[in-house]
């Protein structure tokens, strides 16, 4: 491929650890809430109604942390304690301080496309308070030209971002580990993109396989591939 001009990563499970402490938030609640049912169900229920509530809370710690709640009050029909809103706030809370550490090869990869002097950017997507904190935390905002936190990661924002930053699909590439928000809108634009797969998934991010017949883009084995891809 030739050289891109823009170089964009996505930050949750990409550069650090996001989906396992939001797993462990979810087994706590149905620890909590173990006199509702088997896990799954409760895990179910949760899901349905960050469903039906995402296009007013949106991604991240605190739209869990409301959907926690609201998942309490529906399945013991009203009767969850003021202790147990207390727990399930407390676990959310938590969510949003835990410390960041980059995953294997990031340091090593932001470290060798700016000597290269590639052009990065972080595209992520969540609320911009919790994504500009974890970012901070980790310790990486010094490798990055741009930063970009977004509420969806659809067709439209990456054109709107292109656009915003002067850069033609063509000359663009997208680095993540979410089929549905790294890879296809970008495939969509026209635009390369390069999947690196990390071993736990939100149920949200997956894509069924059939989606993925006949699109073309690179699955690296790890971050550290990508520098081999761009050499």
């Amino acid at each position: 491929m030739p050289r891109p001009q823009l170089i964009a990563f996505d930050a949750d499970d990409t550069l650090w650890p996001n989906q396992p402490h939001f797993d462990h938030v979810e087994s706590q609640l149905a620890a909590i809430l173990v006199r509702c049912g088997a896990a799954d169900a409760i895990g179910a229920q949760l899901y349905a109604v960050q469903r039906a509530n995402m296009h007013l809370f949106g991604y991240g710690a605190k739209s869990l942390m409301l959907t926690m709640i609201e998942t309490a009050i529906q399945l013991t029909d009203g009767a969850v304690t003021g202790r147990e809103i207390q727990q399930l706030l407390d676990l959310g809370k938590r969510l949003l301080d835990f410390p960041i550490e980059p995953l294997p090869g990031v340091l090593e990869v932001l470290g060798e496309l700016r000597r290269r002097g590639e052009r990065l950017m972080v595209l992520t997507k969540g609320d911009l308070f919790d994504q500009e904190s974890k970012l901070a935390r980790s310790g990486l905002g010094d490798f990055f030209d741009h930063v970009e936190i977004v509420s969806e990661k659809d067709e439209a924002t990456y054109r709107r971002i292109l656009a915003r930053h002067g850069v033609a699909p063509a000359d663009f590439l997208m680095i993540g580990n979410s089929l549905k928000s790294d890879i296809l809108p970008v495939l969509a634009l026209g635009a390369p993109a390069i999947h690196v797969p990390y071993h736990t998934t939100w149920i949200h991010e997956e894509v069924p396989a059939e989606r993925l017949a006949g699109l073309n883009f690179h699955r690296a084995e790890d971050l550290t591939d990508v520098l081999a891809y761009l050499a």
